[in-house]
């Protein structure tokens, strides 16, 4: 027991009040809310994006929404982990094969933002799922997929429905990330698969020759690269691996050619893709403008490859 009487013992050191429950759940994005500010971080926190297609790029970029605040995000993919897709996509681990992508992802992206809202819709995109999948209000649609034909439907649906659509394209064959840039759809160059999908857009869906779409696209400048032959296919054959090798959208045993991928080239396209929709949600300056009337400067420096 103390000798001291109460006058003469010190001042106990006031203790600082609780830290409240909602500022230590900010404290987990304070370094983007530094970047963007309050209203930046409401308005990414009311935003609601569907991000279609959850592979090497769409795994990616679905993860950096979540950790850029977003506070709805439907996942949309029709398919499972593959061992194959190990080299790229973020769900893809030894305990994670033949699990469906779109539960995968939700379920990392509730460990990141318990607060957030995470879809799962394990479907495909084509003209029947159409309506099912755009419906609930999303301040953008993002397009990862990589199927011509669904992509250009979804193409055509966003800009007839006044949708802000970002589409990636082709980000396979492909060894730089440096030549990763942004344009309006009407305006890549160097890519493939952008320039397939303009020509369906132009003769199926009504298209003009010339743009702007008003649609964001991800593209590379990057001259493709042929596939190696590898020494074990040539020992044991083409022999397919998926657990699930028909799944109704695609099949291994119809493929003719399998490029190869990097993670570093996928993953970029990923988080680029994110970089448009964030600005986007969070009004920065320089941030695309979404819309045929709008004028956008294609974001690169890589050098103009011919017309297409």
């Amino acid at each position: 027991m103390s000798d001291c009487s109460h006058d003469s013992c010190p001042e106990a050191t006031p203790q600082p009040p609780p830290i409240p429950d909602e500022y230590r759940h900010l404290r987990h994005f304070d370094r983007l809310a530094r970047l963007v500010g309050d209203d930046g971080m409401a308005r990414l926190k009311r935003a609601r994006v569907i991000v279609l297609g959850l592979g090497g790029v769409g795994s990616f970029t679905a993860e950096s929404l979540a950790r850029s605040y977003v506070g709805h995000l439907r996942l949309v993919d029709f398919d499972e982990v593959c061992v194959t897709n190990t080299n790229r996509q973020l769900h893809a681990l030894h305990d994670t094969i033949g699990r469906p992508k779109a539960e995968l992802m939700a379920e990392r992206l509730r460990r990141i933002n318990p607060r957030g809202t995470f879809e799962a819709v394990v479907k495909g995109y084509d003209v029947d799922t159409a309506d099912e999948l755009l419906a609930g209000g999303f301040d953008v649609v993002v397009d990862c997929t990589d199927r011509i034909t669904g992509k250009c439907h979804m193409i055509a649906t966003c800009v007839a429905r006044g949708l802000p659509l970002v589409t990636a394209l082709g980000a396979a064959a492909k060894w730089d990330p440096t030549r990763i840039a942004v344009a309006d759809l009407a305006d890549t160059h160097g890519d493939a698969l952008g320039a397939a999908v303009r020509k369906i857009l132009r003769s199926q869906h009504g298209f003009a020759a010339k743009g702007p779409y008003g649609v964001a696209a991800v593209f590379s400048s990057e001259p493709a690269q042929e596939p190696y032959d590898l020494a074990y296919e040539r020992e044991h054959g083409f022999r397919c691996v998926c657990p699930n090798g028909d799944n109704g959208f695609l099949t291994c045993e119809r493929r003719s050619r399998i490029d190869g991928t990097a993670s570093f080239v996928t993953g970029t396209f990923g988080l680029v893709t994110a970089s448009v929709v964030v600005r986007h949600l969070a009004g920065k300056a320089g941030a695309f403008l979404f819309g045929s009337n709008a004028t956008n400067e294609p974001h690169t420096t890589a050098p103009r490859c011919s017309a297409d």
